[in-house]
C-alpha cells in the first residue's frame, strides 16, 4: 500500500486554522440565534461549548477567536436562559460577554465592542436592571457617533425597548420616530421586524392610555409589518411574540374572541419551540384577559401556572408582573390574604430587580384590589410608597390610577371622621382637656403648625425608629409591630428614611443557588 507523505501543520498554522473555523461556526450560530433557533445554534458550537452556565473551551485559541466564542456563547446563554427559565443564566451570560468585550477593546475593534456591550445591555434589561441597560446603551451610541451601522440600529432599538419597559412611553416614541428612516434603509429583516414590533407596542400603550384611536390604528399596521419581516427572516419565535402582543392589544380593546385566537396561535408556536419563558408570558396575558372577562377562577389558574414557570428563572421584572396579575385574580375571588401575599412577593421581586415601576404597580394594585380589607392607615402608607416608586413614571394610565387611589383615600376621613388622637387642648374654658380630636381637627392643627407632608414624614420616622429600637434593629420584627410587610418597611427605609438605616441590624446577603445546568 502506497503511503502519502503527511506534512503536519505547525502550531501557529493550527491556531489560525482553528480560529477561522470558529469564526465560521460563530457566524452560523449568530444567524441561527437571530432566527430564534437556539438549540440548533448551541449544537453548532458543541465542539467548543456544552451548555448554559459553562465556559467555552478556549485553550490554544487566538485572542480574536476567544473573544468571538465568548460573545456567541454568552449571548446564546442569555437567550436560552430566558426561553428555558434557567436561574443564574443572565449572570453567567454577562460574565462571558464582559470578558469578550474586554478582549475586543484590547484589539481596538470598536464595532465588535459595541456588539458585545449591546448583548450585555440586553441581559441587564432581562433582569430588570433598566438603569444599567440605559447607561450602557447610551455609552455605545456615543462611541459609534453618526456613522450608520448595524450595531447603531441595535443600540437604538434596545434604547427604545428599555424606555418602554420603564413605562417612559413618550421617550420610546421619540426614539422610534427619529430612527424610523434608518431602519427603513436596512436590509436586515430581523432588525426591521423587531423595530416595527416595538414601535407598535409603544403606540398601543400610548393609544390605550391616552385614548388615541389613531395610535391604535397605526399600531395594528406596525404589527402587520413586524409579522411580514419576521416571516422574511424565518424567525418563528419572533412571529409568536408579535401574535402575543396583538392578542394583548385585543384584550385591552375588549375584543376577547380575537385575543384568544391570537394567543392560541402564539402558544402553539412557542410550545413547538419549547420556549417555556414565552409560554409563561402568554399565560400572563391570557390571565389578564380572563380577569377583564370576569372569569376569575380561570384567570387564577392560568396566572398561577405563569408564576410557577417564571419563579424558576431570573427575569424578575416579568415575575413581578405575573405575581401582580395572580394577586389581582385572587383578590377578585375574595381571597384577600393570599392576594396580599402575592402582591408582596411582586414587590420583593421588583425590588431585587431594581425596577421601581413594577414595584409601584404592585403596591398600587394592593390599594385598588384590597381597599375593603385593609385599615385606612395601611392604605395611606401603601399610597405614599406607590407614589414615591412611581415618581418618574410617564405612564398616563399609572398616573390616573394613582389619582383615583388618592381620591378614595381623601373621601374616607371626610365621610367617616373616626380617626382620633390625644389632645391637651382645653375646651369651653372649664380647664378640662378634651381627650380626642377628630382627624379633621388634627389636620387643621397640622396646617397651622407647618407643612403637613413634613410633619407626617417626621411622625412616620419617629414611629419607625421606636419600632426598630424595640425590636433590636430587626426590620422583620419592626414591620410586625407597625403592621406592615417586611418589604414595605425596607422600601420606606431605603427611600424616605435613609437616616434610620443605622438603627437597623446590618443586612445579611442571601445565598443564591448555583446555576442549574442543562
Amino acid at each position: 500500500m502506497k503511503l502519502h507523505n503527511f506534512i503536519p501543520l505547525n502550531k501557529s498554522e493550527l491556531i489560525a486554522d482553528t480560529g477561522e473555523r470558529i469564526q465560521v461556526l460563530c457566524a452560523r450560530a449568530k444567524e441561527l440565534t437571530e432566527a430564534g433557533e437556539f438549540e440548533t445554534a448551541r449544537s453548532t458550537l458543541r465542539e467548543f461549548w456544552d451548555s448554559v452556565g459553562e465556559r467555552p473551551r478556549l485553550n490554544g485559541l487566538g485572542e480574536f477567536a476567544q473573544a468571538e466564542l465568548l460573545l456567541r456563547t454568552g449571548a446564546l446563554s442569555g437567550w436560552m436562559g430566558s426561553a428555558q427559565q434557567i436561574w443564574g443564566a443572565q449572570e453567567a451570560a454577562k460574565d462571558l460577554i464582559s470578558e469578550s468585550a474586554a478582549i475586543f477593546e484590547k484589539l481596538r475593534l470598536d464595532e465588535k465592542v459595541a456588539e458585545a456591550r449591546i448583548d450585555l445591555a440586553i441581559c441587564y434589561w432581562r433582569e430588570g436592571g433598566y438603569d444599567e441597560a440605559r447607561v450602557t446603551l447610551q455609552q455605545i451610541l456615543e462611541s459609534l457617533g453618526d456613522l450608520p451601522s448595524e450595531q447603531k440600529l441595535r443600540a437604538l432599538l434596545n434604547c427604545a425597548l428599555v424606555e418602554r419597559s420603564s413605562l417612559r412611553h413618550h421617550d420610546a416614541l421619540r426614539i422610534h420616530r427619529e430612527a424610523a428612516s434608518l431602519f427603513k434603509d436596512s436590509s436586515n429583516h430581523a432588525l426591521r421586524g423587531k423595530f416595527h414590533n416595538e414601535f407598535a407596542t409603544v403606540l398601543k400603550d400610548l393609544g390605550l392610555a391616552e385614548r388615541r384611536e389613531e395610535y391604535i390604528d397605526q399600531s395594528l399596521v406596525e404589527y402587520a409589518a413586524a409579522s411580514f419581516h419576521a416571516e422574511q427572516a424565518g424567525n418563528i419565535r419572533f412571529l409568536g411574540l408579535v401574535k402575543n402582543n396583538v392578542g394583548f392589544l385585543f384584550v385591552s380593546l375588549g375584543r376577547f374572541g380575537e385575543a384568544h385566537d391570537q394567543l392560541d396561535q402564539a402558544r402553539s408556536l412557542f410550545e413547538e419551540l419549547r420556549d417555556r419563558g414565552m409560554v409563561a408570558q402568554l399565560d400572563d396575558t391570557r390571565a389578564r384577559a380572563f380577569i377583564d372577562q370576569g372569569l376569575y377562577a380561570e384567570a387564577e389558574a392560568v396566572a398561577a401556572r405563569s408564576v410557577r414557570v417564571l419563579e424558576e428563572g431570573d427575569e424578575l421584572s416579568l415575575l413581578a408582573e405575573a405575581l401582580t396579575t395572580h394577586g389581582r385574580a385572587l383578590a377578585k375571588l375574595g381571597n384577600a390574604q393570599l392576594a396580599h401575599s402575592k402582591f408582596s412577593e411582586a414587590l420583593a421581586a421588583a425590588h431585587r430587580a431594581g425596577d421601581p415601576e413594577s414595584a409601584g404597580v404592585a403596591v398600587l394594585s394592593i390599594g385598588e384590589e384590597l381597599a375593603d380589607h385593609l385599615p385606612h392607615g395601611d392604605l395611606c402608607s401603601y399610597y405614599r410608597l406607590a407614589e414615591s416608586l412611581l415618581t418618574e413614571s410617564q405612564s398616563p394610565e399609572t398616573k390616573l390610577r394613582l389619582g383615583e387611589y388618592a381620591r378614595r383615600l381623601l373621601a374616607v376621613p371626610l365621610a367617616q371622621p373616626i380617626v382620633e388622637r390625644p389632645s391637651s387642648h382645653q375646651r369651653n374654658g372649664k380647664g378640662s382637656p378634651k381627650k380626642y380630636e377628630t382627624v379633621t381637627s388634627a389636620v387643621m392643627n397640622f396646617w397651622r403648625e407647618g407643612s403637613l407632608e413634613r410633619l407626617v414624614l417626621n411622625y412616620e420616622g419617629d414611629l419607625i425608629r421606636r419600632a426598630l429600637e424595640s425590636s433590636g434593629g430587626s426590620v422583620t420584627r419592626a414591620a410586625r409591630l407597625l403592621g406592615i410587610s417586611h418589604q414595605g418597611l425596607a422600601f420606606i427605609l431605603n427611600g424616605r428614611h435613609r437616616n434610620l438605616l443605622s438603627v437597623r441590624t446590618p443586612v445579611k446577603p442571601r445565598r443564591r443557588s448555583i446555576i442549574r445546568y442543562q
